[in-house]
């Protein structure tokens, strides 16, 4: 032994991995020395463009309290509207998430959602903006954790569509 202690994974991290795992997925979840709560941490923990940051941002759809799952680009801004116009009936509403329905929707916390594993079924689309990059990384279930992969493995691992979701005008 050399002297340094192994940690286990966080209980979100392993999940993931499972869950990397069973779909085939070539790369594990890695843990970062500091926390990268924002895609701009992230980013820079990583030493890429703030772009190849795939954010999970957790909306809910009103009055059902369906969790809406939208992947886009760190560098990007949702529009509320085009993802409501996709995931919502007339009469119905999106709104942002809190914190207590991310953690209860997902499993994880504001900060390491990830694009898998997660606690109950969500409805998951895919900003085809991410598309723009041949490598992008993802949050992997902590603040910590991350992974690597490729847009179209987005697809593969979650079965949602790329669509069209990002604000017009955005970098």
């Amino acid at each position: 032994m050399c002297g340094a202690e192994l940690k286990p994974l966080p209980e979100g991290v392993q999940r993931v991995a499972r869950a990397l795992q069973d779909k085939g997925h070539p790369h594990a979840p890695v843990m970062l020395s500091d926390a990268a709560r924002t895609a701009q941490q992230a980013a820079d923990a990583l030493g890429i463009q703030l772009g190849q940051i795939a954010k999970s941002i957790i909306f809910k759809r009103k009055p059902d309290a369906i969790a809406v799952l939208v992947i886009t680009s760190g560098d990007r801004r949702v529009d509320e509207k085009k993802v409501q116009a996709l995931v919502c009936t007339e009469g119905q509403k999106l709104g942002r998430a809190d914190a207590d329905f991310v953690k209860a929707s997902t499993g994880f916390s504001i900060g390491g959602v990830s694009p898998v594993a997660h606690a109950t079924p969500l409805i998951t689309l895919i900003d085809r903006d991410l598309l723009r990059f041949d490598e992008i990384w993802a949050a992997a279930g902590h603040p910590h954790g991350v992974f690597k992969l490729q847009p179209d493995d987005l697809r593969h691992l979650t079965g949602a569509p790329m669509v069209d979701v990002a604000e017009q005008g955005a970098p």
